[in-house]
């Protein structure tokens, strides 16, 4: 007989107000706590530094992760120039200075060179794995990584603010892979100058954004009240640009057992103008749709031939 999980078998998504000086995987730890969960993960890492909506999947949401990290994301950050560190951000050791401070004019005309697809490569101070290790931990020890360039896509890039010479805010969208550390390297080795981040905070993942979010104040103190499951999002949300598939209960019964269904050719030719051109964790999701039956999720899966075979079942609690 299986050992009985730890935790009460709660699903769905909590968009969380991560506060900065704390790290995404205690935050993770935190939400967990608060709903007793037997399972939880996080759709990607937020800094310590940064602050802003780390979208948190609790069960069966932890099955659309994959799904989210894909998701185009919106920061909001403020360069400080003058000073660039080895972390380039104010947490790091000075490693250069200088009197250049870009006027408004000259960081405008430099930033569509930062828009679209175009090659970054990540910072020193990084989670990429280089021969098994962590860059960052190699960075700690004193010792250059050398990383390869990657391809990342940038929607939109605006400078919005400014305190005085010495401070810049920008608002950034971007796609996978992106880091604002990485830009802010860029941006000021383009101006001639020197800075690092001063202020960054995440606003949108996917579909949740700063108005869905919630601070762990708030969260424990609905817990308190026996109300934090107010603050709880369907799995489903984490998948609003997926087409979607409404089932009878009898297909729904089918998919549970990841067995595929028979789809009518009407519903299939409905469903084709809402397929993209997409990869999810390096598999190929051109074909991808989510099953519901009245109204909540039970199946990931592809379309094709006229079926739709699951590839991921949720089994998620009334």
């Amino acid at each position: 007989m299986g050992r009985r999980k730890k935790g009460d078998d709660v699903s769905g998504w909590v968009v969380l107000d991560k506060p900065d000086d704390m790290t995404s995987t205690h935050a993770v730890s935190a939400i967990r706590r608060i709903f007793n969960a037997q399972k939880a993960g996080h759709a990607g890492t937020l800094d310590p530094l940064a602050s802003g909506v780390l979208p948190i999947a609790l069960g069966e949401a932890t099955k659309t992760v994959p799904w989210l990290m894909e998701a185009q994301k919106t920061y909001v950050f403020t360069i400080k120039w003058g000073v660039s560190t080895d972390t380039q951000d104010r947490e790091g050791k000075e490693v250069a200075r200088s009197d250049v401070r870009p006027t408004p004019e000259a960081i405008r005309a430099a930033l569509p060179a930062f828009v679209g697809e175009i090659e970054q490569v990540p910072p020193q101070f990084s989670a990429v794995k280089v021969d098994g290790e962590r860059a960052y931990d190699i960075a700690r020890s004193g010792e250059t990584v050398e990383l390869e360039p990657r391809q990342v896509t940038v929607y939109e890039a605006e400078l919005i603010g400014a305190e005085g010479d010495d401070l810049s805010t920008f608002r950034f969208r971007s796609g996978k892979g992106f880091y604002i550390r990485a830009l802010v390297r860029d941006l000021a080795a383009r101006l001639g100058a020197e800075g690092h981040v001063w202020r960054l905070r995440r606003t949108a993942v996917g579909p949740f954004t700063e108005a869905d979010s919630v601070t762990l104040d708030a969260l424990e103190d609905l817990r308190h009240k026996g109300a934090a499951s107010e603050r709880l999002k369907p799995v489903e949300t984490a998948l609003d640009d997926i087409p979607a598939l409404a089932v009878n209960g009898e297909d729904a019964f089918k998919l549970r057992q990841g067995r595929p269904i028979v789809l009518l050719p009407h519903v299939v030719e409905a469903l084709k103008p809402k397929f993209r051109d997409r990869f999810i964790g390096g598999v190929d999701a051109s074909r991808a749709a989510v099953a519901l039956f009245q109204g909540k999720a039970v199946a990931l899966g592809d379309v094709r031939a006229g079926k739709f075979s699951p590839t991921r079942v949720f089994h998620i609690p009334d």
